[in-house]
This record gives C-alpha cells, sequence and structure tokens, in this order.
C-alpha cells in the first residue's frame, strides 16, 4: 500500500514529541502516543489528497526530524535522555511501560483475530471492500493510529532511529517464506518476537547496544531465510 516506511515516519514524529516534552518537562509515554496517533491521522490524509503514500510520509516526517532538532537546540542540545531515545536503552524502560506494551500486544491480537477479514479485504482489493461495504477509510485510520501507538511503546527499545527496522524486517522475512495473508502475519510475529528475545540475551551477554543488537538479528533472519528459499527453491 505504499506504507512501508510509515514505521521510519512516524518515529521521526516521535522524535519531535520526545523534543517537545523534555522542553516542558514531560517526557510522559501517553503524550508521545497522542501525537503519534495524530500524525498517523495527518499522514493518512495528506495521502487521501491524491499525494502518494510514501511521499506523505517523507514529507511529514522530514519535516518532524527538523523541527524536533531546533526544539532541542533551543533546549540546549541533546541530552542524555535525548540520546537514549533516539538509540534506544532497555535500562530506560520503566515497569509500568512493560506492563502497557503487553497489555497493548492482546488487544492488537484480539484486533486482528475479529477484523481479519476487513483487513484482509482492504489491503488487497479495496473495490471489493466498496462491495462488501467495508468502511475503508475507518479500517485504514485505525492501522494508522495503531502503528503510531505501537512504534511509540517500542521507541525505547530500539530508538527512534531503529524502530522502523522492526516493522519492515520480519515482514520482508516472512514474505520470503509465504505468500499468503495469514502466514505473512504469523510469521512477522514470529520473527519479531524472535528478534528482540535473541537481541536482548545477545546484548546482555556480549554487552552491546539492545536496539542495535535486535537490528542486527532482524538482518540475519532476513538473510538465512532468503539463502533457505534460494537453495530449496
Amino acid at each position: 500500500k505504499n506504507h512501508s516506511l510509515i514505521g521510519d515516519g512516524l518515529s521521526h514524529v516521535a522524535f519531535l514529541a520526545l523534543a517537545v516534552g523534555m522542553l516542558l518537562g514531560n517526557t510522559s509515554i501517553f503524550i508521545i502516543i497522542i501525537v503519534e496517533a495524530i500524525a498517523a491521522l495527518l499522514i493518512l490524509n495528506v495521502e487521501s489528497k491524491k499525494i502518494n503514500g510514501d511521499s506523505a510520509i517523507g514529507m511529514i516526517s522530514t519535516f518532524s526530524l527538523a523541527l524536533g532538532i531546533i526544539i532541542a537546540s533551543i533546549n540546549r542540545g541533546f541530552s542524555s535522555d535525548l540520546f537514549s531515545f533516539l538509540f534506544g536503552s532497555i535500562l530506560f524502560i520503566e515497569k509500568s511501560e512493560v506492563i502497557i506494551s503487553v497489555l497493548w500486544a492482546i488487544f492488537l491480537i484480539l484486533f486482528i483475530f475479529f477484523s481479519y477479514n476487513q483487513i484482509f479485504s482492504i489491503t488487497y482489493d479495496e473495490e471489493f471492500s466498496k462491495i462488501q461495504e467495508i468502511d475503508i477509510n475507518f479500517y485504514k485510520k485505525l492501522i494508522g493510529v495503531f502503528t503510531g501507538i505501537t512504534i511509540a511503546i517500542g521507541i525505547k527499545i530500539l530508538g527512534t532511529l531503529l524502530i522502523s527496522a522492526l516493522i519492515i524486517f520480519p515482514t520482508v522475512s516472512a514474505m520470503e517464506i509465504s505468500k499468503n495473508f495469514k502466514g505473512v502475519t504469523i510469521y512477522a510475529v514470529f520473527f519479531s518476537i524472535l528478534s528482540v528475545i535473541l537481541g536482548i540475551g545477545f546484548s546482555y551477554l556480549l554487552n552491546f547496544p539492545t536496539g542495535a543488537t535486535i537490528v542486527l538479528i532482524n538482518a540475519l533472519i532476513f538473510f538465512f531465510v532468503h539463502l533457505f528459499k534460494s537453495l530449496n527453491f
């Protein structure tokens, strides 16, 4: 749907939200979630005005990043907290945020389970969805907002510069194995969880940055999956 870079775009918006929050002395995750949700709706609204999806993402993401840098410079440059948000730091995560992550994951699983047919339909054939009287714009905006919230919750572990990798890599790896929608969804979730577990484990053993290690594990998973497919097919 030309939205593969929405994670990268919204991560730049998160950087802006963090810069503003630090300037005001409040970096609550709920503020970041609200800003991300608004940005996701704005991207989809700009796209609806006949602007290509990735173009809309690029416009809003670069504007947000530029404005965030200016605000950070006004606030006496990049503090250690902002640096941690840029590249991720597992030590920066609070217990309440872990609980929020678990609850959000459960909610998303239930949402996908009960809305699977609608999501599948609008992804592959919007004309058919219209015939079935599915509210396409509603589900598009809902998925966009949910993506923004997911990024807001995950930026502390991967950082705003790396969080998009956890959206793109697992999905591309899954598409190497499966060609149907359900298979890609299941494999993508599996690869995501596997990369996070292995990334945290290896970062602890090797004393590597957690976010960067998770991304490298994702890249290795894609490499081996692609190699396996090439050798067998």
